[in-house]
């Protein structure tokens, strides 16, 4: 029989074989001879559902399809009895019934086989046998011209039909079968084998797929199933020989899937690594904007996964597999730093982006809904302002001091429980960076409504405080109050005017004296100066590659730095005795004494040196929600912060309590109600005190790298690491380092070092000591 088709030509199966939901489409021509001819050829063998027409020049005409499916299956089973017949002789293959360990049995390794053995985990190489080696193994040349020993174990498949294969034609031999196979081949067989339900070895379907088992034809069924994840599946292994089975159509079906579905991942990867490649190629001002990664759903999800890896924070495994095949196609090794220098060559992340900051998932703007819910506040009220907190003080007539803290009323503007206040409670504080200040209320209500603005009439809680003579307190009141505030004094003015000593600033003058007695008192009371240095940096630009940094340095010991401390420390302490007096539940702070002994450290110099050793055997700061504790630190009997009910969280809910009692109203927290809040509030602290540190320790480190090679830092020695190694303070920076310095040197001593290298992506830091 022949079957001769113009354009298109079809072997259709019959309607009782199985369903097939993806196939493939082919052009053949079948003349009169031999299948297997055509097989050879690398045909692959079609099998279309019964539905499809013929079409001939043009037109549409219709078929008997059972007559035709008829006499194809007819003649392809006499034309595979008689091969059958032939393969048989030559094979020694047995009936239908024949058991199955006697198709799995195993020929023995002679030399001069051509043979198939796993070289290592990822490699298949054929060989042929040379000789014994030892009992059991064999030395085998291989189609790579090495010849190496393989244990028994190793060997995947023996070639049969083959006796003394020539190992110079073993690269031939693959080049040959590598054409003849095709993996379409396998849709036949598979239809057939499941419509009887049998099972089959290697040979049998090449005898079935190509008409005989000749050692070319054999291997090309060997290669089709071992690389085969459809059709069939291993249903017993002896040694290199194997028996399979057809899988079920449903199981097929859903493999089907999975593979176009693998093969569309694998489309819609590469295609966004183009898209990589192509970014990374252009100029910084070209660069595609960051906007325009998240407009299609299949790039943002890449793209997504790439940060995520970034800053070792997936989601889940997916995100992790997805970022590592993106590195791994661009020829990337697969670390986190690597993906984030690769998010910065396509202009996604800026060169200084701040990974903690994406990787705390830090909410850096506010919602519309915040947004417009703060302005709604802001049009109820009627005198916005622009300070956070105000003092004042006057000489009474028996020569104490009186003092007046004036702390904004931010409580007039929001309520417990209302959609700004649960968006403050859910950030914890404002988060102050050298990139961005990121408040903890909507910037236009925080600056305009809740602040201070000065020559302006502002609502306020204010502390006043009568000093005695020694700086302990004589009395205080608390109350609700309006103020004008008169002018702002920066720090710097501040201590300007300080300095200068002008008689017309008598009250600056009164408010120094004040901070004076008070630090005094404390001190007496067990209180311990723990002045330090404190590094402040501003980045105007920070998304340049080459922002402008402003570095200064604070010290805390500096008489305006002091005078302000000393004010809110004043404020602290009146509260909390308020709070006391009047039962009311607060966030009363303490830290415990440690029994610190301050003749020990005599003979440290004042001063950072001493401050950061006291520090070091300080104990863990301790809050209680129902009385005040000790705070030893301070040499306080009680604390309470008060003084920035804008801009931190644990000092607004103060504010609740303390206005709620002013005004005769129920207090909106019980204690546990307080202690269940702040356990939240503090974990957002934290991460925003983590923050800040990293942040600032990355543009320090950014700064060092910038400075002329050869400039020089003054540096103090606060206390020993191990051996020579030791902890500085660069005091123009106010940084803290290590290194290791030259014999004799001690504790508090000062040191000369400079800037070997600088890695602020990498938080390196190497200095040298210039002797």
């Amino acid at each position: 029989m022949a079957v001769r088709a113009v354009n298109s030509c079809a072997i259709f199966r019959s309607s009782s074989s199985p369903p097939l939901s993806a196939v493939r489409c082919r052009l053949y021509s079948f003349g009169t001879f031999p299948l297997r001819r055509y097989c050879r050829l690398g045909y692959g063998f079609p099998i279309l559902r019964p539905e499809r027409k013929l079409f001939d020049h043009g037109g549409v005409r219709s078929c008997s399809v059972h007559s035709l499916v008829e006499s194809v299956m007819e003649e392809l089973e006499f034309m595979r009895k008689r091969k059958r017949v032939c393969a048989a002789s030559k094979i020694g293959l047995t009936s239908s019934g024949e058991l199955l360990e006697d198709k799995l049995s195993n020929r023995a390794l002679e030399k001069g086989l051509l043979l198939e053995f796993k070289k290592d985990s990822d490699r298949v190489l054929l060989a042929v046998a040379q000789r014994p080696d030892g009992k059991k193994n064999w030395m085998v040349y291989d189609q790579n011209g090495v010849t190496s020993s393989i244990k028994p174990q190793q060997i995947t498949y023996i070639v049969p039909g083959i006796e003394n294969f020539d190992h110079m034609e073993i690269l031939d031999f693959i080049q040959r079968a590598q054409d003849n196979v095709d993996p379409a081949l396998l849709e036949f067989a598979w239809v057939e084998l499941l419509e009887k339900n049998k099972s089959v070895t290697t040979e049998e379907l090449a005898e079935m797929i190509f008409g005989c088992v000749e050692p070319l034809e054999s291997y090309c069924a060997h290669l089709l199933l071992t690389k085969d994840e459809i059709y069939f599946s291993v249903l017993e292994t002896k040694g290199s020989r194997s028996l399979y089975g057809p899988r079920p159509t449903v199981q097929v079906e859903e493999l089907l899937r999975r593979k176009l579905a693998k093969e569309a991942s694998e489309k819609e990867l590469q295609e966004f690594v183009q898209l990589l490649k192509s970014a990374k190629a252009m100029p910084s001002e070209a660069k595609p904007p960051k906007s325009s990664w998240m407009v299609e759903e299949k790039i943002r999800h890449k793209i997504e996964s790439l940060e995520s890896y970034a800053i070792d924070a997936c989601k889940d495994d997916d995100q992790k597999k997805t970022a590592g095949m993106i590195l791994k196609e661009m020829g990337l090794v697969r670390t986190a730093s690597t993906a984030v220098n690769l998010l910065i060559d396509i202009g996604y992340f800026s060169v200084h982006v701040n990974l903690d900051l994406l990787k705390f998932n830090i909410p850096t703007d506010h919602s519309d809904e915040i947004i417009s819910a703060a302005e709604s506040l802001l049009l109820e009220s009627s005198d916005p302002d622009e300070l956070d907190d105000a003092l004042s003080a006057t000489r009474l007539q028996d020569g104490r001091i009186k003092i007046w803290i004036h702390v904004a009323d931010a409580t007039r503007f929001v309520q417990p429980g209302s959609k700004v206040d649960r968006e403050a409670m859910r950030r914890g504080t404002s988060i102050f960076l050298p990139t961005a200040t990121y408040p903890m209320f909507p910037e236009k209500l925080a600056m305009e409504g809740m602040s201070m603005k000065q020559g302006e009439i502002c609502n306020a809680v204010t502390v006043s405080v009568v000093l005695r003579s020694d700086g302990s307190i004589a009395e205080y009141s608390v109350e609700n109050s309006i103020i004008k505030p008169t002018y702002m004094l920066t720090y710097e003015s501040a201590s300007e005017l300080l300095h200068l000593n002008l008689e017309e600033e008598v009250e600056l003058k009164i408010l120094s004296e004040a901070a004076t007695l008070r630090s005094q008192w404390r001190q007496q009371q067990g209180g311990v100066d723990t002045a330090t240095l404190d590094t402040r940096i501003k980045v105007a630009n920070p998304d340049d590659p080459e922002p402008i940094i402003n570095l200064y340095v604070e010290n805390q010991a500096d008489p305006a730095m002091r005078l302000v401390s000393e004010m809110m420390v004043l404020c602290g302490e009146v509260i909390a005795t308020f709070g006391s007096c009047n039962n009311i539940p607060l966030p009363y702070r303490g830290q415990p004494q440690s029994n610190i002994d301050l003749s020990a450290f005599a003979h440290l110099p004042e001063g950072p040196v001493r401050s950061f050793a006291i520090i070091k055997v300080m104990r863990a700061a301790e809050i209680d929600f129902r009385k005040p504790i000790r705070h030893g630190i301070l040499g306080l009997p009680g604390y309470v912060q008060f003084t920035s009910p804008i801009r931190r969280y644990m000092d607004l809910l103060a504010h609740y309590q303390v206005k709620a009692y002013l005004m005769g109203e129920s207090l909106p927290f019980s204690a546990g109600q307080l202690e269940g809040i702040a356990s939240s509030v503090n974990m957002h602290c934290r991460v925003a005190k983590r923050l800040f540190g990293s942040s600032l320790r990355y543009w320090i480190l950014e700064y060092f790298r910038r400075q002329p090679k050869g400039r020089t830092y003054r540096a103090l020695i606060l206390r020993f690491i191990k051996d020579r190694v030791a902890a500085l303070l660069l005091v123009e920076v106010g940084f803290q380092a290590s290194l290791s310095v030259s014999v004799g040197s001690q504790i508090g001593d000062e040191v000369v070092v400079r800037v070997e290298e600088a890695h602020p992506r990498d938080d390196f830091l190497e200095l040298k000591e210039v002797i």
